[in-house]
């Protein structure tokens, strides 16, 4: 139960991060045009996702670079899709809305479709911190064993596998195959294509390059390599360092009011995970207290916005919670 005190303590904190995003609007009057900035952030950052790509398939750059700098470009697809889905951008224009639903979707094919990831984002609010949070399960929140829990951050498709029985047992409506089908067809081709390359060097592997394949499976590889490189690693280094710093920084169990639903987490250590989720451990928590936000607003502010909320009662870089699958005990430290 929240007391008097702790609905104080959130009201003040809800209210200072508003009153920042008004100041900072009136700084920044180019801050009004939300739908504007949006679709410029999309283009840029799809216009580098690409060029990286080209840059790669000629040979200019290497494939670690295209790698780091796509999955740069892809965290912030993450961030305009997680806007959209709160509709922060283009409301009262549904074309516009759902081309850039499908455009994020796209660049980062390893995720369920965002109509779908809508309802369970918002289903997430509500619940954050209990077993119904199925939003953040998915990406190992809870989970106790490390094996397990690894699994679960770096492989989405492996770890629903391994998890959808205690799933169906603890979440109330889950279905194993409304939640797969909702990656069709674009997370589905995702995990075809990553499959198929880890067997096919896998077995060339171990054959020690004894094997001979035919002409038409050599040249299928060449553009799978490519995928690879330019759209599959990079996300799944981005998923990987996203899902650890969401499930790390969201508790699980112990949790009665918005105040212990998460923990701030900005420690350097995180540093190189938060590169490529766009600062979301150091942030995500101001959309807790206040959703309907674009991300870049939550980045401007946060300087300004997170003493206060250390102040009120938010814990920053609880990483003792990891020990007991992020249950909520007391104040980080």
């Amino acid at each position: 139960m929240t007391n008097t005190n702790t609905r104080k303590n959130i009201q003040h904190i809800v209210t200072q991060i508003k009153q920042q995003e008004r100041a900072l609007r009136q700084r920044y009057p180019i801050l009004k045009y939300q739908n504007q900035i949006s679709l410029l952030i999309l283009l840029l950052s799809l216009v580098g996702m690409v060029s990286i790509g080209v840059l790669y398939i000629q040979g200019t750059v290497s494939a670690l670079t295209c790698i780091v700098i796509s999955a740069f470009f892809a965290s912030i697809s993450h961030e305009l899709e997680h806007d959209l889905i709160h509709r922060q951008y283009f409301k009262s224009n549904e074309l516009a809305h759902n081309t850039m639903l499908l455009i994020v979707w796209l660049m980062r094919p390893n995720t369920i479709n965002p109509w779908y990831r809508r309802h369970i984002h918002l289903h997430h609010h509500k619940t954050s911190g209990s077993t119904q949070d199925i939003e953040e399960r998915l990406v190992g929140n809870g989970i106790k064993n490390p094996l397990i829990r690894a699994i679960v951050i770096v492989d989405g498709l492996l770890g629903l596998l391994l998890m959808q029985k205690r799933y169906t047992k603890e979440i109330k409506g889950f279905n194993f195959f409304s939640l797969f089908n909702s990656g069709f067809p674009i997370t589905t081709c995702y995990f075809a294509i990553l499959y198929s390359a880890l067997l096919f060097h896998g077995v060339n592997m171990l054959s020690r390059g004894t094997l001979t394949y035919p002409i038409w499976l050599i040249d299928a590889m060449y553009w799978v390599d490519i995928l690879m490189v330019v759209l599959i690693l990079p996300n799944m280094l981005r998923s990987i360092c996203l899902n650890f710093v969401t499930s790390s920084m969201h508790y699980y169990g112990g949790v009665t009011n918005l105040l212990e639903q998460t923990h701030v987490l900005n420690h350097w250590v995180m540093l190189p995970f938060q590169l490529f989720c766009f600062n979301f451990g150091a942030t995500h928590t101001i959309h807790h207290f206040v959703p309907n936000q674009p991300f870049y607003i939550r980045q401007l502010i946060a300087a300004n916005v997170l003493p206060i909320m250390k102040r009120y009662g938010v814990n920053f870089n609880d990483f003792k919670s990891l020990r007991n699958a992020n249950l909520y005990t007391n104040r980080g430290k």
